[in-house]
């Protein structure tokens, strides 16, 4: 696990930003990356929006989303919704270079209608520059839940997954990539910070599980950001 540890949120977020710039501009071609939703990406939207639209090429960053809920992008569960309240209004950016996860539509034509969009611009298996990815307190990223059938599927790019989790409080369907997508990616950048996620990042440090999906990513550039609450229980 190549990781770089930090001393809270605040300063993992700033490393993000800055490890996402330097990677951006070490290129002069389009640059797509997938965004991550929740909590701990929120600070690294608002540290990226505070450094205004002259910071990065923003012109040549193509958005893209790692899964969504089914919900409309104005609801507060939608992580389009929370991207748009934190860098992309504040920034103003092109809505040309916006491609979200539509999660007010069905979900199985929406999950169809996204991977074909991420194929045509990307490949196959689509290639993107750089992923962020979470974890959950039960060791999920993206949306790919313990137990659930999108952690083994290994031919599909983008799926309706079928969840049942205290975290979604009982069964849903979330929109997600999967793994063959995420390890197909340049850079892959976990982002992790909160005591609760301890107890997880130790089991997830010992080596692959399914019953914690965030251990089976493998991408050939693949670097945890970690803050010290999180990294407790996993001794890093």
């Amino acid at each position: 696990m190549q990781k770089q540890l930090f001393a809270d949120l605040d300063a993992l977020s700033r490393a993000a930003a800055d490890d996402f710039t330097a990677l951006v501009k070490a290129t002069d071609r389009p640059f797509h990356v997938a965004l991550s939703g929740g909590s701990t990406p929120k600070k690294l939207f608002d540290v990226l929006a505070q450094r205004g639209r002259d910071a990065l090429p923003w012109d040549r960053i193509e958005l893209w989303w790692g899964d969504e809920r089914c919900v409309p992008p104005d609801h507060p569960d939608s992580n389009y919704g929370m991207t748009k309240q934190h860098l992309i209004d504040p920034l103003k950016l092109d809505p040309a270079k916006i491609h979200r996860l539509e999660g007010e539509r069905p979900p199985i034509k929406a999950a169809e209608d996204y991977e074909r969009a991420l194929v045509a611009a990307l490949g196959a298996p689509p290639v993107f520059d750089l992923v962020w990815l979470g974890m959950g307190p039960d060791g999920h990223t993206a949306s790919l839940f313990p137990n659930s059938a999108g952690v083994r599927d290994k031919t599909s790019y983008v799926i309706a997954n079928q969840v049942d989790s205290p975290l979604t409080k009982g069964p849903a369907t979330r929109l997600t990539i999967t793994l063959p997508v995420i390890d197909a990616a340049h850079h892959v950048r976990f982002l992790v910070g909160g005591a609760d996620k301890a107890d997880t990042l130790a089991q997830v440090a010992r080596g692959p599980s399914e019953l914690y999906p965030s251990s089976l990513v493998t991408s050939a550039d693949l670097v945890w950001f970690v803050d010290r609450a999180a990294a407790a229980g996993a001794k890093l």
